[in-house]
This record gives structure tokens, C-alpha cells and sequence, in this order.
């Protein structure tokens, strides 16, 4: 009755995998992810539904439809998330623009390390070497040339628009992993969404003014975001790698050089991964893989190269919420995610920080509340590989046409059920273990 008639609805995955990211994450950011997604879901829904039951969807559907008629699956595809989308492009804004001497004092170390690196590093310590620079030089044009030849043959098929988005990628690249560095290594967050929607409206503004439009521009465009996601990524891992080395008195020359090599080897096997993923299962359309932040990309640039109406006004009304968050000091990047992932999958994240604040308070000595803690996220961080490898091991089985799922029996109210009996069982077993760690732990 709730849902027919006010288009209310609880959702919950029951993975154990997405369990332990909010138990990593912890109480206090998986409530504001999850705060963002009930403003969604049982604010602005309701809302749309309630203003606009004569109005019709104008845009992202090819059949008119009223909102009168639309689920709020529906109302939240072609409304609500488009504000959160706004949301996260104003945070990474924020992002940057607090970057700005992060930035500055990036190059001024850049700089020092070309003008006098060789002479500086005869003398250093074990401790305070680095690769030559010549070695990262010769690498940075390696990996240009590849980008150039994929961009060639894989994508545009023309050199000068292959060298145009290898332009983009080199350059953004560039600004925004001395971003991605160094505020891992001076405050420990790394604002890659907002940087790679950056990225996206200005490579597809970039390419739009050389004529690239269409299904080639938004592939283009696609890609250059995820080149460029993909080095604010490493840069964030490189960077948190070489601050442990360091508190272990390693040698970064060394830490360096086999990060490089774990980089390509796990690249090629991700690669086959998704490949198969998307062979098995697809990541757009009913029954497919959640990819949120993915289609919140491609929901972005659509517009602007298609042609089409793009919704603006909820953009700004995003971008407006994320400042008023960011005055009132709530990160408005968690927030924003929130309000444009679905519902099902923040659920669990708020249950996962529920549980790291049941185990890691019910004690008066804080080691022990310490150690439980970490036992926890021992177990968590457990849930998340273990859940992932699954993933992937069940993917492989259905590529192959084994497939052992009771898809009828899924769908009963039996089967609910079962998976949420199965899902507290498996809480209640965080919970258990977490609680037998000991304070000398």
C-alpha cells in the first residue's frame, strides 16, 4: 500500500561483500551514504511523485510516460539521481579547489626533482631513493604510445582525434595525480569521483569543439575518464604504499619498481575479468551488475553529445545541496553517492557501520574496544574478497553455461526469507568473532 500509493520502499542487497565495506568505512560515513540515500528514496520520490502526476518524463525514456504511472525505480532513474549527480561533480569541485596548494607544491617538487635529481640522489639515503627519472620518462611515453595506438585503431580510427584524447588524458593526468597523491598522503582521502566527472565535461566539451559527437564522441570520452580514474587510482595506492614503506624504513626505489610490476599484471587480468563479467551478466539493463558510479558517468556526457536536453536544473539543485552540506562541514562527496547510488546497495553499508560501532564500543578499556575493531575488520576485509572472488568464480561458471541458480525460486517470498535469516546469521557472526579478540591482540 506504501509503495502503490506514496512510492515507498525498502530495499536490501544481502551480500556479505558490500556488509564489510560499511563495516570498514565505519558508523559515521556509512550514515551520511546512507542518509543521502533516504533523501532520495523517502523524500525526493515522494515528492516527484506527489508535484508531478500530470506531468511526463522529458528525458531518458523513448515512450512518454507519466509520473502517475512510473515506479520509483522509475522517478529515481530519470528524476532523482540526476541531483546527486550534480551533487558529486560540485563536491569534486570543492575537491580541487581545496587542492589548490596540494597542487602547487606538487609541481615545486616536480620541478626540483628534474633541475637536480640526479646530483641529489648519488648522495641520498637507502631510505630516500627514488626510480631515475629517466626510467618514469621512459614509461610515461611508453604508455602514451599505447593510449595513442588504442585510441587509433580501437576507438576513433583517425590519428588526429586519437592524439587529441591522448592529449586530454596526458594533460589532466598530469594536474590531477599530484591531486590524488598527495591529498592521500597529507589528509588520506582521494576525491576520484569528482575528479573523473571533471574529467568528463571537459574532455567532452573539449571534443564537441572539434567535432566529435555521437556514440564515438561518448566512447572517447568514456575512455579518457577512465584513463584518467585509473591514474587517480594508482596514484592514491602508490602514494599510501610508499607512506607505509616509510614507516618500515623501506626502500622506495625498490617499492617502486615492484609496484610497477604488480600494476601490469594486475591490469591484464582485470581486463579479462570485466570482459567476462560482461559476457555473463552485462553491467546496464534488468538483471545486470550494479555499476552506479560507471552509469553516473555515462548519464553526464550522454546529453552533451546526443544532443538531447540535458537536466540542468537538477544539476544545479545537486550542486546547491552539496554546498549547503559542505558549510554545515558534512562531506558532501558521501552524501551526494548516496543520493545517486540505489538504495539496496547503501543498506547494507549502514548495517556493516552498525556493526563496527557495536563491536569497537562495548567496553570501557579502549584497546580492547581497539582490537575488536580490527579484528573485525580482519573478517570484513575478508567478506569483501571472499564475496568478490565468488563473484568472479560464478561469472566464469555462467560464461561456460553452468549455472546452478534457482532463478524461479529466487523470486519467492520463501527465498527472501531464507537470504535475510542467512544475512543475520552472518552478522551475528561478525559480531561473535570480533568479540573474542583480546586487548594484548
Amino acid at each position: 500500500m506504501l509503495y502503490d500509493k506514496y512510492k515507498l520502499v525498502f530495499n536490501i542487497n544481502i551480500g556479505a561483500a558490500v556488509t564489510g565495506l560499511g563495516f570498514i568505512v565505519g558508523l559515521k560515513y556509512a550514515a551520511i551514504i546512507a542518509a543521502g540515500s533516504f533523501v532520495s528514496w523517502y523524500l525526493l520520490i515522494p515528492v516527484v511523485f506527489y508535484i508531478g502526476q500530470s506531468l511526463a518524463t522529458p528525458f531518458g525514456a523513448n515512450v512518454t510516460v507519466l509520473i502517475k504511472d512510473m515506479s520509483a525505480e522509475q522517478i529515481f532513474r530519470n528524476y532523482v539521481r540526476h541531483i546527486g549527480i550534480g551533487g558529486i561533480a560540485m563536491a569534486g569541485i570543492i575537491g580541487i579547489v581545496r587542492s589548490s596548494g596540494i597542487i602547487a607544491g606538487a609541481f615545486k617538487l616536480a620541478a626540483k626533482e628534474i633541475g637536480g635529481g640526479r646530483a641529489a640522489a648519488a648522495g641520498a639515503l637507502r631510505t630516500e631513493k627514488d626510480l631515475p627519472m629517466s626510467v618514469i620518462v621512459v614509461g610515461i611515453l611508453a604508455v602514451g604510445l599505447g593510449l595513442l595506438l588504442f585510441f587509433n585503431f580501437g576507438v576513433t580510427g583517425s590519428w588526429g582525434h586519437a592524439l587529441l584524447g591522448l592529449l586530454i588524458v596526458m594533460i589532466i593526468s598530469f594536474l590531477f595525480t599530484t591531486v590524488a597523491a598527495n591529498a592521500i598522503a597529507i589528509v588520506g582521502t582521494n576525491p576520484v569521483s569528482g575528479m573523473t566527472l571533471m574529467t568528463l565535461i571537459l574532455s567532452s566539451i573539449i571534443l564537441i569543439s572539434f567535432g566529435i559527437k555521437g556514440k564515438e564522441g561518448m566512447v572517447t570520452a568514456l575512455l579518457i575518464g577512465g584513463a584518467v580514474c585509473t591514474a587517480l587510482s594508482c596514484a592514491g595506492a602508490f602514494i599510501t604504499d610508499l607512506k607505509i614503506g616509510y614507516w618500515l624504513g623501506s626502500s622506495p626505489y625498490k617499492q617502486q619498481t615492484w609496484k610497477f610490476v604488480g600494476t601490469a599484471a594486475s591490469a591484464a587480468v582485470v581486463g579479462l575479468i570485466i570482459m567476462v563479467l560482461n559476457e555473463a551478466y552485462g553491467f546496464k539493463g534488468e538483471g545486470a551488475l550494479q555499476a552506479p558510479q560507471a552509469n553516473a558517468m555515462a548519464a553526464v556526457i550522454e546529453p552533451l553529445m546526443s544532443g538531447k536536453d540535458a537536466p540542468w536544473l537538477l544539476y544545479i539543485a545537486g550542486a546547491a545541496m552539496a554546498l549547503i552540506l559542505t558549510m554545515i562541514k558534512v562531506p558532501a562527496l558521501a552524501f551526494a553517492l548516496g543520493m545517486y547510488i540505489p538504495l539496496e546497495l547503501n543498506t547494507p553499508i549502514l548495517i556493516g557501520g552498525i556493526l563496527a560501532h557495536i563491536v569497537s564500543t562495548r567496553s570501557k578499556d579502549e584497546n580492547l574496544n581497539i582490537a575488536r575493531r580490527e579484528r573485525g575488520t580482519l573478517i570484513a576485509s575478508g567478506f569483501i574478497a571472499g564475496g568478490a572472488l565468488m563473484g568472479v568464480i560464478s561469472a566464469v561458471m555462467k560464461y561456460f553455461d553452468i549455472d546452478f541458480m534457482a532463478t524461479h525460486w529466487v523470486e519467492t517470498n520463501g527465498a527472501m526469507f531464507v537470504g535475510v535469516f542467512m544475512f543475520i546469521l552472518l552478522c551475528g557472526y561478525v559480531i561473535w568473532d570480533a568479540m573474542r579478540a583480546k586487548a594484548e591482540d
